[in-house]
């Protein structure tokens, strides 16, 4: 949440003066010391961003130019989330929705659709050709789009140019931020592929609590072996499913399995010791970023954080990842 205060000093001379204008000053800054998240009081565009992390990128690409409000807190599950009323006050003074889409956090989407709001919605996520998953026998998109660091820059285009349609005489700011974060995310996406790289080969296969990493492991050269339950954290897994999967990681020699930050790991936990496999120390950050002052307090260093964890618990060799300023703008290279 962005907050803008403003401090004044004055220096009369004469003590009435000196009533007359604290009293001003007083006044004044009972209008401007308001001007938090969602205000509008200073006239900037109130932007909402559902997930944390549409709520971090924002913040980056809009910085003080716009008044942002996140919806999510990190360490929440986008999946089950609960509108609580506050949510509703913020959606109907919002001048611009940011929202993941292909479901992913259907509660907002809910109250969005019943709340009588007015701001434009637009679902940063579904500008991404979504990879699909089996859910009661159709086709769905999945809606974890984030894991591939080229989807995030997409996203990143995205954000700024509704931001520039919002307040086009901002756009220079906002452009410049998208660029700065765009080259930070091209080189991540060149770290991570080297980083994959280093495990062995028959060794790069993942199993998490859920089907959060598809993309991840598609843009890094990672196979999926299973997941305790789908997409959605709704599902219940039966004893049978953790058999199953328990099995399956006998059978692929998987060293290790992943907890994950927004899902109780005590069931993910029985499949490690089913399977005779450790369970990675390092929990993966999969629907949100994590608290600030954690490894994965922002975007770039959820990704960061899980290419971490994984190199290190699949038998990998981890090189810390360092941005190199006066990254060349180039595009990432299509896959």
């Amino acid at each position: 949440m962005l907050v803008s205060t403003q401090s004044q000093g004055r220096k009369p001379g004469l003590l009435a003066t000196a009533v007359i204008i604290v009293g001003l000053w007083i006044g004044g800054c009972d209008a401007t010391s308001t001007n938090q998240t969602g205000s509008g009081i200073d006239d900037k565009p109130n932007v909402v961003a559902t997930s944390t992390i549409l709520t971090d990128l924002t913040a980056k690409i809009g910085g003080d130019e716009i008044d942002l409000t996140g919806i999510l807190q990190p360490g929440a599950d986008p999946h089950v989330y609960e509108p609580v009323p506050t949510d509703s006050q913020a959606l109907e003074k919002a001048d611009l929705i940011l929202y993941n889409g292909y479901n992913l956090e259907p509660g907002i989407i809910k109250l969005m659709n019943a709340a009588g709001v007015n701001a434009k919605q637009f679902a940063v996520g579904e500008v991404i050709t979504p990879l699909d998953f089996d859910y009661q026998g159709r086709r769905e998109p999945d809606p974890h789009v984030w894991g591939d660091a080229g989807n995030g820059i997409i996203m990143i285009e995205a954000i700024r140019d509704q931001l520039i349609e919002l307040s086009p005489e901002d756009v220079e700011e906002f452009r410049e931020n998208a660029q700065r974060l765009i080259q930070e995310l091209q080189q991540l996406d060149g770290w991570i592929t080297e980083q994959i790289e280093t495990i062995p080969s028959n060794q790069r296969r993942l199993v998490t609590t859920h089907d959060a990493f598809q993309y991840y492991a598609r843009a890094y050269g990672l196979q999926i072996t299973g997941t305790l339950i789908g997409i959605s954290t709704e599902e219940q897994p039966s004893a049978q499913t953790v058999k199953n999967l328990a099995d399956a990681i006998k059978g692929a020699g998987v060293p290790a399995i992943f907890a994950e930050t927004t899902i109780n790991p005590a069931l993910i936990k029985t499949v490690a010791q089913e399977a005779g496999v450790k369970l990675a120390p390092e929990e993966l950050y999969s629907d949100s970023i994590g608290a600030v002052g954690s490894e994965g307090d922002s975007y770039v260093k959820m990704l960061v954080a899980n290419t971490k964890s994984i190199v290190e618990s699949l038998g990998g060799k981890y090189t810390a990842f360092e941005v190199t300023p006066q990254v060349q703008e180039t595009s990432l290279l299509k896959r």
